[in-house]
């Protein structure tokens, strides 16, 4: 990739008859797919960038891929972003001309101050705070790289974001305060690629990506993995095998040395598109619908059919649409997030004749994938609570509150669609009679929990501790047993803060504002209406 190439002496002879020991040796070790008929034969390319320019234009003058090459990925910048690869078109054209199925990637990087300031305001989040400032930048990074794709005429089917140090550009890493900062940036990126039309994946390498992201768990988002240097045959192989840096399954696998950086495809992937998440999003979301803005699903009370009601991502929301019939079948309905780690976002139903606790898998686009029984017996409990992670291993868990103690349970998700053993961490909790996850309410990077105590009205803040705990609560207001509904989808406004949604008596829905404080903004209406549905989640 951009700034890993390093010189050498090695000429092509010495290069090719390493790659033929290299493919040779793996072969005799049953790493190619040509030591077993069962595997798909992988496709071994190339990516070429700015380094191949060259050096009156700034490159370093290595040499094209090989004849033999078949597929290259080019780099849209000259290593950082905001910038573009001089030899964009000619390298473009040699693909074309040569016939090289061909894909593309570009830098990521933490802004400078000056590009802070010039581009804050440039991207679909308020600019009202730094998150949504950063998540801006990392937009705009995004629509730089596809208006360079325009410019040259060059609509590859995949993106891909490179995310790896940039020591001319440091990545800030001294914190998790820091490493959440850096997700955004990813984040407005893959956002920026989704809405210009194009998939997307991340590249990068496992201690790279643990400092920069603090090891950020993007199960359902594609991953081109780095061997480095090519230290025994079939390392790029074993790539594709073995858990990548992000949890996302692994398309790409790649090597290098001194002249060339050399890629493989991880059989079966042949090119096709890839499949791309619309929001995996660093702080709890009900975006449903794969647009990246948060929504409400509603249960309408007199027909039982599932609503959809699409946030408009500045704190309204837009027309509902039906997307479910028959679920008043269902005594409890939550937004978990991401629960199976497949990229878009689930819906939790229990079944009041049977207890038994269904998921019904998100697809991405506002419906749903064959639902999964995850257990029975959860008519024991009056309360299921989504809060995102709350013990702290970025995977979507659960809280419930079982009615006959009042014990809260920690029902902790394993990243693939299931339960690990319980835990409870707390009793009491039949003293309140709305519960709600709305993520980071407080901005210390773990999820917490909104509760309204039955007897006083009161909406206390119980802060998670980020490992399946709780620090002190905290009293956000009084007042709240006005309203007959209390829940919260995440963010709803766009500033990068979860919000809470509110329904009084007169059937009016009120937003929130959430401050990133653990308090809220002086509150919004959305609409009226909404009596007539139970409940909103």
């Amino acid at each position: 990739m951009d700034g890993k190439v390093h010189h050498s002496g090695a000429g092509p002879s010495a290069r090719h008859m390493l790659t033929g020991l290299l493919l040779l040796f793996a072969l005799l070790l049953g790493y190619l797919p040509g030591a077993t008929t069962a595997r798909a034969v992988s496709l071994n390319g190339h990516d070429i960038s700015w380094p191949q320019c060259p050096t009156a234009v700034g490159g370093f003058g290595l040499p094209l891929p090989p004849a033999s090459s078949q597929f290259v990925v080019i780099g849209l910048t000259k290593g950082l972003p905001f910038t573009e690869n001089p030899c964009l078109a000619s390298q473009v054209a040699w693909a074309s001309g040569n016939r090289k199925p061909a894909q593309a990637y570009t830098m990521a990087a933490f802004p400078t101050a000056a590009q802070l300031t010039t581009y804050r305001s440039q991207g679909p989040w308020s600019a009202a705070t730094r998150a949504g400032q950063l998540s801006n930048v990392g937009y705009a990074e995004a629509r730089f790289a596809v208006a360079s794709l325009a410019r040259v005429g060059f609509a590859p089917r995949v993106v891909w974001i490179d995310v790896e140090p940039r020591p001319a550009q440091p990545w800030p890493t001294a914190s998790a305060a820091q490493q959440r900062e850096n997700r955004y940036i990813v984040e407005g990126l893959m956002r920026g690629l989704r809405d210009a039309g194009y998939s997307y994946g991340l590249y990068s390498f496992a201690s790279g990506w643990a400092s920069i992201t603090g090891s950020w768990r993007l199960s359902g988002v594609p991953v081109w993995a780095t061997a480095g240097r090519l230290d025994f045959p079939g390392e790029a192989l074993n790539l594709c095998r073995s858990p990548s840096f992000s949890g996302g399954r692994v398309y790409l696998s790649q090597w290098y040395d001194d002249v060339r950086d050399y890629d493989l495809t991880c059989d079966p992937y042949a090119f096709t598109p890839l499949p791309v998440p619309a929001s995996t999003l660093s702080r709890s979301t009900a975006d449903f619908n794969g647009d990246w803005n948060t929504d409400i699903l509603a249960r309408v009370t007199a027909t039982a059919e599932l609503r959809l009601y699409p946030g408009n991502g500045r704190g309204g929301r837009l027309p509902g649409v039906r997307i479910g019939t028959g679920w008043n079948g269902f005594s409890a309905l939550e937004t978990p997030g991401d629960f199976n780690g497949d990229g878009p976002q689930d819906v939790f139903a229990r079944e009041a004749a049977t207890g038994y606790l269904w998921m019904y898998r998100g697809n991405g686009t506002g419906g749903f994938l064959p639902r999964i029984r995850l257990g029975t017996g959860w008519n024991s409990f009056s309360a299921i609570i989504g809060p995102g992670d709350f013990n702290g291993d970025q995977r979507v868990d659960i809280l419930a509150r079982e009615t006959s103690t009042g014990f809260l349970w920690l029902y902790r998700g394993n990243g693939t669609g299931a339960f690990l053993p319980r835990i409870r961490v707390g009793s009491g909790w039949n003293s309140f009679n709305a519960l709600v996850g709305p993520g980071d309410m407080n901005g210390d990077g773990a999820a917490d929990i909104l509760a309204r105590e039955t007897a006083t009205g009161v909406l206390w803040l119980y802060r998670g501790s980020g490992t399946g705990g709780w620090l002190p609560r905290v009293r956000v207001g009084a007042g709240w047993n006005s309203m007959t509904a209390v829940v919260s989808p995440g963010d709803f406004n766009g500033d990068r803060n979860p919000d809470l949604l509110a329904r009084d008596a007169a059937g009016v829905l009120w937003l929130y504002p959430g401050l990133g404080t653990g308090q809220f903004a002086s509150r919004v209406r959305i609409s009226a209406g909404w009596n007539g549905l139970a409940p909103l989640f």
